[in-house]
């Protein structure tokens, strides 16, 4: 009876995680560059369980004693792209692929920006996003493109962070604001003549996403850049990553599925709380009922 108890506080605790997991989804909505965040639940290790009589071992069975919320994984998927028309406001359009090595073709991501081979490898989507650098000289990844410019002429992103370049660089305006013109590869152009400046925005790739670390305000981190492959983006990128001046990236997040799995995990969690408070009143039964007989 006490496992059992042990057993549905689990749950809760469990639930009441995926319940903060689906608030902050619905909470970021319209969180420009926010992506939605997973809870993934699984059960403890399964027990098994024997009786010993006069020295003889006797299999029961097994025994499960939980679940528990394992980790919260954030979905990469692309945005809507939402026109601002301010020259500071930068969107990311990206479709990066990879060559399946067995077949030589590319490999065919679900919507969720996940592959699963036979022989049950997951792979997942590179992707792309703006580099930025805090105050501490630590590289840092964001999509939220709503950008503004210092009296200094850096370019800062809306945590405060300066810009970087693809020289790894932050990015400094020579000209006034109204006059700053990039391309679709990220480069900056000259208002005059259009030709480029040789300045260039630092579009990050990260071939391994699931490296990141959410550090809120929009951005990650990697704590090793080598293990998550990150590299900036080259000119044969074009195709795949593209950077749109005048737009910001909206929010990922499914309002509907938010909204489920909110009511899911407010009903599990209600479950639970009945299970506890049944063994609650059979404890309560056994003490000051049996033990009076």
């Amino acid at each position: 009876m006490i496992r059992g108890l042990y057993t549905a506080a689990a749950g809760m605790v469990t639930e009441q995680r995926r319940h903060d997991t689906a608030t902050q989804n619905i909470a970021n909505l319209n969180t420009t560059g926010y992506k939605q965040v997973e809870s993934v639940s699984r059960s403890f290790p399964e027990v098994l369980i024997s009786s010993m009589q006069s020295g003889t071992v006797k299999p029961i069975g097994r025994m499960n004693t939980g679940v528990f919320a394992e980790q919260s994984i954030s979905k990469y998927l692309q945005g809507d792209l939402i026109e601002s028309g301010k020259s500071t406001d930068f969107a990311l359009s990206a479709d990066l692929r990879l060559t399946d090595p067995a077949t030589g073709g590319n490999i065919a991501f679900d919507r969720s920006g996940k592959y699963i081979s036979n022989q049950g490898e997951i792979v997942y989507q590179p992707q792309a996003f703006f580099t930025v650098q805090d105050n501490d000289g630590n590289t840092l990844f964001t999509r939220n493109g709503s950008f503004t410019v210092s009296p200094s002429g850096e370019l800062l992103s809306s945590g405060g962070y300066k810009v970087l370049g693809a020289d790894g660089q932050p990015v400094v305006l020579n000209g006034t604001v109204d006059s700053l013109k990039v391309d679709a590869e990220g480069n900056l152009l000259d208002a005059s003549t259009g030709t480029t400046t040789g300045v260039r925005l630092g579009v990050s790739i990260i071939t391994r996403p699931q490296e990141l670390v959410r550090d809120g305000n929009g951005v990650f981190h990697v704590a090793d850049a080598a293990a998550a492959g990150v590299r900036y983006a080259a000119a044969g990128d074009n195709m795949q990553v593209q950077v749109r001046q005048g737009y910001i990236e909206g929010s990922n997040v499914d309002a509907t599925q938010a909204t489920v799995d909110l009511n899911a995990a407010y009903r599990a969690y209600e479950a639970n709380q009945k299970v506890i408070q049944f063994y609650d009143s059979s404890l309560q039964k056994a003490v000051n009922d049996v033990g009076r007989v």
